[in-house]
């Protein structure tokens, strides 16, 4: 326990940020390693509910997945169009990050916004829910509109 202690001091102070700085740029310079880290390191960054700079959940919806009436929630990671042919418009797409296993593991669905269910639970309500495995659900969900 006193070793655990140190050690979190040591790498608390300008010294040991240092060396944490070091292996990090290290890490960074390796082949095949430099793609996986800074991809855990983004999807750690994005689940810390104390970093407000990421935001890569934007908001906490609802799909319909597997079948019709059944649903799942997920987490609106991203917005984009998809030009179809020669079509005038584009088609306004949500990137739907739906977890499968705890919040880590999951399904990216690239969803009409039409299809995307709304709710008024905040991003920080949603992962309870998904790590609480549905035991936090709150009594009456709202869905609204865009």
């Amino acid at each position: 326990m006193a070793f655990i202690l140190c050690i979190g001091i040591f790498f608390s102070s300008w010294l040991g940020t240092i060396l944490l700085g070091i292996g990090e740029w290290m890490i960074k310079r390796l082949p095949l390693v430099k793609h996986i880290y800074s991809a855990s390191k983004q999807v750690s960054a994005a689940l810390n509910p104390e970093n407000e700079a990421t935001k890569a959940f934007q908001e906490c919806v609802l799909i319909r997945h597997p079948r019709i009436g059944e649903y799942a929630f997920g987490f609106i990671t991203g917005r984009t169009s998809l030009r179809v042919g020669s079509s005038p418009e584009d088609v306004r797409l949500c990137t739907v990050y739906v977890p499968t296993n705890h919040v880590y593991v999951g399904d990216i669905f690239m969803l009409e916004e039409k299809d995307v269910i709304r709710t008024n639970l905040s991003v920080r309500e949603g992962l309870e829910v998904v790590i609480s495995v549905g035991m936090a659900v709150p009594k009456t969900l709202h869905a609204h509109n865009a």
